[in-house]
């Protein structure tokens, strides 16, 4: 639990290393406060490609994000830091996560 005066730690990451994009959100007591997810589903027989993989996710990310802070009843001024896989994955996927990330903090 937060000190009386002391703005909460709230950190948002995202996961995007496969064939899912995931947005979540944890306070500093490791409470999860969010976790909505997408999975890119090819037809039976067929693999996951990097560039439709990277097409799924870049459709999907930003309204996982606004699904996950209302599900956690904050703002993006609320987010004190933000996580992002760097791999192992495929890069095509993973590129996605890194660029919504590097963009927020510029």
């Amino acid at each position: 639990m937060a000190q009386e005066g002391k703005k909460r730690v709230y950190a948002l990451g995202i996961e995007g290393s496969a064939n899912k994009i995931g947005v979540g959100i944890a306070c500093e007591d490791g409470t999860i406060l969010g976790n909505p997810r997408k999975t890119y589903i090819t037809p039976p027989g067929t693999g996951f490609l990097p560039r439709e993989t990277a097409i799924h996710h870049r459709t999907n990310v930003i309204g996982l994000i606004k699904q996950c802070l209302e599900e956690s009843n904050l703002t993006p001024k609320d987010i004190s830091v933000i996580c992002y896989t760097k791999g192992p994955g495929m890069g095509g996927p993973l590129s996605v996560g890194a660029l919504v990330a590097w963009e927020r903090e510029a």
